[in-house]
C-alpha cells in the first residue's frame, strides 16, 4: 500500500509540467529579443566565433528558442523542442567561455537552461502533455485495434491452413534506444 502511494502519485508528472512550462515562458523572451535587432546579436555573439552566414545562425538560434519554448509550453514535440533548445544553449555555454572565461554570472543562466533541456530530454513530456495525450488515445488505441483485426483474420484462417503455424510470437527488445520515440511518455 504504501508504495502505491509513493511510486503511482502524479507529482512526477506534475513537476515534469512545472519544469516545462517554467523553461518555456522564461526562455521565450530571449528568442523575440534576439528578433529584434538579429544584427546585433549576429555581430556581438555569432561573429566572434568565427562561424559563417551569422545573420541566418541567428535567425536558426531565435527560432529553435521560440519554437522549442513552444513546444515545451504546449507538450508537443517536447523532446524534439528541448533538443533545440540544448543545441542552442551548447552553443551559447561555447560562446560564453571563449569570450569571457569561466564568469559564473554569464554561464549560470545558460546552464540551467542547458540542464532543464536536457532533463526533459531524459525525462520525457509526462502525463500533462500532448505528446502523452497523441500517444494515449490515439496510437495505442490504433495499435489495440490492429490486433484485434489481426486476431479475428488469423481465427478466420485457422481452419483452412492446418499445417501452417499462424502464431506470431512477440521477440523482446534486448536493448532499446532510449530516444526511439519523440512521442513516448
Amino acid at each position: 500500500m504504501l508504495s502505491t502511494i509513493l511510486y503511482k502519485t502524479i507529482f512526477k508528472d506534475l513537476a515534469i509540467l512545472l519544469l516545462r512550462v517554467f523553461t518555456g515562458v522564461l526562455l521565450i523572451h530571449h528568442g523575440f529579443e534576439k528578433l529584434n535587432d538579429i544584427n546585433n546579436f549576429a555581430d556581438a555573439f555569432v561573429r566572434p566565433l568565427h562561424l559563417p552566414f551569422p545573420v541566418t545562425l541567428s535567425y536558426i538560434a531565435a527560432a529553435s528558442e521560440i519554437l522549442g519554448s513552444w513546444s515545451l509550453i504546449i507538450g508537443l514535440g517536447t523532446r524534439l523542442g528541448a533538443s533545440a533548445i540544448l543545441g542552442t544553449m551548447s552553443v551559447a555555454i561555447y560562446h560564453a567561455l571563449i569570450t569571457s572565461g569561466f564568469n559564473i554570472y554569464l554561464l549560470e543562466l545558460l546552464a540551467l537552461y542547458f540542464s532543464s533541456a536536457i532533463s526533459i530530454i531524459f525525462l520525457g513530456p509526462g502525463r500533462f502533455s500532448a505528446d502523452y495525450l497523441i500517444n494515449e488515445f490515439f496510437i495505442n488505441k490504433l495499435i489495440q485495434v490492429d490486433i484485434k483485426s489481426e486476431k479475428k483474420i488469423i481465427a478466420r484462417l485457422k481452419p483452412l491452413k492446418k499445417n501452417i503455424n499462424l502464431n506470431k510470437s512477440k521477440k523482446s527488445k534486448v536493448f532499446e534506444f532510449p530516444f526511439s520515440s519523440f512521442l513516448s511518455s
